[in-house]
């Protein structure tokens, strides 16, 4: 082969390999997420990983505008207010009944009742009201507060299907303030 010829035939290889090497990239980076549905609401199509270096981040694929946002997974709630600004986020202990994640509308609230564990509860903000004939929605436990008379022995809670998920006192309160009725929730993976 000639000089020349074999300068041409390694540009031409260099720019072969350039093109496979960019197509491959896009190719990867449009490929659909796993487990994706066609399906479920566009607020939760996917689960989103949080940040691992901040777990306690809004999840990206939870909706825009005033919302409140429960991870199922996390078991974390956000209170989003306008502008997608997240004003307070906070850990909560689920009952054994999930909600499926959708986006929901805050449909009753109480100030004060007895759960179905027999615990007197606080501030219940409830948003899916019929889960397998289970009400779901926040509540916080009145700490101080002796089951009553007909309360399920806590031993025996296991049996009793709970949908009540459940917010520190403080974080009740925050929740009672923000989710009013109508408010809408979006429930996430």
């Amino acid at each position: 082969m000639a000089p020349s010829s074999a300068g041409f035939v390694t540009a031409l290889t260099t720019a072969a390999l350039a093109t496979v090497g960019l197509l491959g990239y896009q190719a990867s980076t449009t490929v659909p997420a796993k487990n994706r549905t066609d399906s479920a609401p566009a607020a939760v199509t996917s689960k989103v990983p949080q940040h691992p270096k901040d777990p306690t981040a809004l999840p990206a694929a939870s909706g825009t505008g005033a919302r409140v946002v429960y991870s199922l997974d996390d078991d974390r709630v956000w209170l989003v207010g306008p502008g997608d600004a997240v004003t307070r986020t906070f850990k909560v202990t689920p009952g054994n009944v999930d909600p499926a994640p959708g986006v929901y509308a805050v449909s009753s609230r109480s100030n004060l009742i007895t759960g179905t564990d027999g615990i007197p509860v606080e501030h219940v903000v409830r948003f899916a009201s019929d889960v397998d004939g289970v009400a779901i929605g926040f509540s916080a436990a009145v700490r101080d507060a002796a089951p009553g008379p007909d309360a399920t022995p806590l031993a025996d809670t296991g049996t009793v299907r709970t949908g009540g998920i459940r917010e520190s006192r403080a974080d009740g309160d925050a929740m009672w303030t923000f989710a009013m009725i109508g408010a809408q929730v979006v429930v996430v993976h």
